[in-house]
């Protein structure tokens, strides 16, 4: 009889959990969200409560209290995911990375949730969604969208509760939080220009979304100047340094026919100024250079690095606070946060 018993149980719960994610899918709303309504959680809104709960009524759903304390509405750990590209394997290290994580983790331990770090492959950015499938996490905060926003919007069209850093997309369905990447290509180009330079370099892997956008910027500021787009002035580089350093000297090494460059990230920045010297040109004197991220490191460079500050410490409070909203049972939203040049010695204003 007791073998009977135990062996009941199992199928038991997998009918639970057929009918939540049949009313999940009913209300519009993550199988998390629907945990968390049906338990009196006040991080669900009434409306959605209300509306969880008639729809378990009319399924015949009937909670397992005895288990309540293991199910997803007594969890409160997010799941913090940086993706990572096989062939390069940017390191966690990195100063952007680690400023990010930083603010997230922060913005978590101030409202009292745990983070759960992982990583992921870039080319597989769908991997993200087992911490919440296996009930580990509530919820993922995705560092970078990279080539992946189809996958993203499959991810939220099964209402996963998702937030991602990076870039405003066309036919976007997933919630994300990110810099003013055009205007941060533009605020760095114009720069730039008024300097008097004319031969500006790009330095940056356009295939990914947060660099589209700054490239779009950096095309926009040289047409507004009149200054033709040259696609030979352009480098397609990893932010990834131990890939990076090579394309960068090799660049520099056969082009000298660029005044300055706008690079997207610090770390390429730092690699174009060694890269620069090690041929022969001085920084900013032959070519005036510009970063992107405003990392802490970029005040103690040699020389100081001008660079477009991103709100590093307010986006992870807006991640988190997105994310929180999604399991309330809001809507996935967008937000697009401003930036602003930080102006240093590698790029200084022309009186100084």
């Amino acid at each position: 009889m007791t073998k009977s018993k135990e062996t009941s149980e199992p199928a038991g719960g997998e009918q639970r959990r057929l009918q939540m994610v049949d009313i999940a899918r009913l209300a519009g709303v993550s199988v998390s969200t629907v945990s968390r309504a049906l338990n009196g959680s006040e991080l669900v809104n009434a409306e959605t409560r209300q509306r969880v709960a008639e729809l378990a009524r009319s399924l015949n759903y009937s909670i397992n209290f005895g288990a309540r304390n293991l199910r997803l509405q007594e969890n409160k750990t997010v799941a913090v995911v940086v993706p990572y590209d096989a062939r390069s394997r940017q390191h966690i290290s990195d100063p952007f990375f680690l400023s990010i994580v930083g603010a997230i983790a922060d913005a978590l331990t101030d409202r009292g949730y745990d983070m759960l770090l992982s990583r992921v492959d870039a080319e597989r950015l769908d991997q993200a969604a087992h911490w919440v499938d296996s009930g580990k996490a509530i919820g993922v905060i995705l560092i970078g969208q990279w080539r992946q926003h189809d996958q993203l919007n499959d991810m939220a069209a099964r209402k996963l509760p998702l937030v991602v850093w990076g870039g405003e997309m066309p036919q976007q369905l997933y919630a994300s939080v990110g810099g003013d990447n055009v205007l941060g290509g533009t605020l760095a180009t114009r720069h730039l220009l008024q300097l008097g330079r004319r031969r500006i370099a790009f330095f940056g892997d356009a295939k990914l979304p947060e660099v589209w956008l700054r490239r779009q910027g950096y095309a926009q500021a040289l047409r507004e100047a009149g200054v033709e787009v040259d696609a030979a002035l352009e480098l397609a580089a990893p932010f990834e340094p131990g890939v990076a350093t090579e394309i960068v000297r090799q660049f520099c090494q056969v082009r000298r026919d660029f005044d300055a460059v706008f690079c997207c990230s610090d770390v390429l920045a730092l690699l174009a100024t060694q890269a620069l010297r090690a041929v022969g040109r001085s920084v900013p004197a032959d070519v005036a250079v510009v970063g992107y991220d405003d990392m802490p490191l970029a005040a103690y460079c040699d020389p100081p690095l001008t660079t477009v500050h991103q709100p590093v410490a307010e986006a992870g409070v807006a991640l988190v606070e997105a994310l929180l909203a999604q399991l309330a049972g809001e809507r996935p939203a967008l937000r697009t946060m401003p930036v602003y040049l930080m102006r240093r010695a590698s790029a200084p204003d022309a009186a100084a």
